[in-house]
């Protein structure tokens, strides 16, 4: 479950003590909605399914999935299935690698959604040994599904805009000086890229 709104608050908040930015462009923009996803495997199948294509055909795909799999859309029940029945899904071979990829980590064990390692450069290696699975990805996952405080996704160009922003900074810092700018932050930087989420298209900033 991802960060709750008393959780990015008081983030933001303690954020804003130090940071008199941060306290400027909270006092215009507000507090961000909470963003949250179900933890497990269903959610990580839903992030390659929707990789690089819109919205409206993602949904589809997974429409297409869920009748073909069922609800749950059960890991041994996609590994089963031809590779036809998953084109008809919308999936492509590169997709269906990165899907079965996925799989076979959840039914060998390799992959424990209840038991991710607890220091998160650690469960970001072991999420991106997925195919498909880049270190973007897996840092939303644990921002979202699992609520991480402080993950920091400095490679995201909306938290490099949004920071942009807050910050009034002449130009959007690169993904290094993302990653340098927010390191006071520490351990709040999960509530800041929900924030620079928030901010990135705010045109009063």
């Amino acid at each position: 479950m991802g960060l709750s709104a008393a959780a990015i608050h008081s983030g933001l908040d303690a954020i804003a003590a130090a940071e008199p930015r941060m306290a400027r462009a909270l006092e215009i923009a507000g507090y961000p909605e909470p963003r949250i996803r179900e933890r497990g495997y269903a959610t990580l199948l839903r992030t390659i399914v929707g990789q690089q294509v819109s919205v409206a055909a993602a949904a589809s795909m997974w429409r297409k999935l869920e009748a073909h799999l069922g609800e749950d859309v059960a890991p041994e029940k996609l590994l089963a299935s031809h590779f036809d029945e998953l084109r008809a899904c919308g999936l492509s071979r590169q997709k269906q690698g990165y899907t079965r990829s996925l799989c076979e980590m959840v039914l060998s064990g390799d992959l424990t959604f209840d038991a991710l390692p607890a220091d998160d450069e650690e469960a970001i290696e072991l999420l991106t040994r997925i195919k498909g699975i880049g270190r973007w990805s897996a840092e939303i996952y644990l921002l979202f599904a699992e609520g991480r405080p402080d993950i920091w996704p400095a490679g995201d160009l909306a938290v490099q805009a949004g920071l942009h922003r807050i910050l009034r900074l002449d130009e959007r810092p690169s993904e290094k000086e993302t990653r340098v700018l927010a390191e006071a932050w520490r351990p709040h930087r999960g509530a800041a890229a929900i924030f620079t989420w928030h901010c990135y298209n705010n045109a009063a900033l």
